[in-house]
């Protein structure tokens, strides 16, 4: 049984898509809306200032935030077609602990990229980086932080579930299909990757969440009973 979402038992990416006022947009009309705002604003200041490399590391960042952005409601949609448990429901969607992970994770690359290791923002961006191209490149990691810090909520509640409860076999099929969805858009991160090769430390932090998500999310789908 689909239990529609409400304010409140929401992730914030749904809320805010739901909630614009005098804005009546479909899950794919949103996703494509972001993609293109986020993308056309990468391509023309990076033109604009000339930053080649920064608007093919733009340009990937987006995509990457985009696909999250189809995995999440995709997993939130699956999820809410079976019969939760309310306090699952509630601490998946209504806890916002993974808003609470995604600030944690992105004051952690902003301490990186301005303090520990400056030398990302200077290779894309030059010494002296345009002010709106480095507005725009945050506000872009601060999408695929949230994206992230959902992703790894979502497979540690999935665990706890797959631990605590016992479902028939129709929402079984359901749930390990939704944390397929999770690993899925986890393993797409990886394209990052070859633009961090000078960046040990952000390396490692993404490869760790790709696997910490694998693993998490895929020992929920073996315990699912």
């Amino acid at each position: 049984m689909s239990v529609p979402p409400q304010y409140g038992e929401t992730w914030v990416y749904e809320s805010i898509v739901g909630a614009l006022p005098g804005v009546d947009l479909s899950e794919s009309q949103a996703v494509a809306l972001q993609l293109a705002l986020f993308e056309v604003a990468v391509l023309i200041f990076s033109w604009y200032y000339g930053l080649p490399g920064a608007a093919l590391a733009g340009t990937v960042a987006v995509a990457v935030a985009a696909v999250g952005s189809i995995a999440m409601l995709r997993f939130s949609r699956t999820t809410r077609a079976v019969s939760m448990p309310d306090a699952y429901r509630r601490l998946l969607f209504g806890s916002n602990i993974e808003v609470v992970l995604s600030v944690l994770a992105f004051i952690a690359l902003v301490t990186h990229v301005f303090v520990f290791d400056p030398s990302l923002f200077a290779e894309l961006f030059g010494r002296d980086p345009p002010v709106v191209v480095v507005y725009i490149t945050l506000l872009v990691l601060w999408d695929l932080c949230y994206r992230i810090g959902t992703s790894w909520w979502a497979a540690v509640v999935s665990l706890w579930r797959s631990l605590r409860y016992h479902f028939d076999d129709r929402a079984v099929s359901r749930l390990r299909r939704a944390d397929g969805i999770n690993i899925a858009f986890a393993s797409t991160q990886l394209v990052l990757l070859p633009f961090l090769v000078d960046q040990p430390v952000l390396q490692l932090a993404v490869g760790g969440h790709v696997v910490a998500v694998g693993l998490v999310a895929g020992a929920a789908i073996l315990l699912l009973d």
